[in-house]
């Protein structure tokens, strides 16, 4: 009887000593994000080329209500009141803010963002490119080289999100 009982104890205590699943599955790590201007949400998000496309079949007059996600490659040096957001590596959106309401960190360049707002192609005069290089802190000889209109790809956020 007492080989049946020691039998039995070393039975259950191998089982019990079972190995168990140790594999360390990757959490789900949220990125956080600086907010500014209306409250969105980083979900629903197109990307830039996606949104590169949009751009290309929009005409001057219409706008477009989206939600995408580029990298920033210029803000405003004086206030932070207009940002650059790369969608290709020769087009770019230019981003004001709604009702001039917020504005961006001036050291947020190189940054991803997520914009929610309008789309709409403009044409800005050239009064309008110099001033805009003038607060980027162009040189005087590259201010003065703006001599004709530019169609732009240009967008009104209501909300940003800066990566952090």
């Amino acid at each position: 009887m007492k080989k049946i009982v020691l039998v039995t104890c070393s039975l259950l205590l191998f089982i019990s000593c079972k190995k168990e699943n140790s594999e360390i599955k990757p959490e789900t790590i949220t990125p956080k994000y600086a907010s500014f201007g209306d409250k969105i949400s980083a979900d629903s998000v197109i990307t830039s080329q996606e949104m590169l496309e949009k751009y290309n079949n929009l005409k001057e007059g219409d706008t477009l209500n989206v939600k995408f996600t580029a990298k920033i490659k210029a803000v405003c040096q004086k206030k932070g009141c207009w940002m650059n957001l790369v969608l290709s590596d020769t087009k770019d959106a230019f981003v004001r803010f709604k009702d001039y309401g917020f504005f961006m960190p001036k050291n947020a360049s190189g940054s991803e963002a997520i914009v929610s707002g309008k789309a709409f192609v403009s044409v800005e005069t050239v009064a309008e490119l110099k001033h805009y290089a003038k607060d980027a802190g162009k040189s005087k000889a590259a201010i003065d080289s703006i001599v004709s209109p530019k169609t732009n790809f240009s967008f009104t956020a209501n909300g940003v999100l800066i990566k952090q």
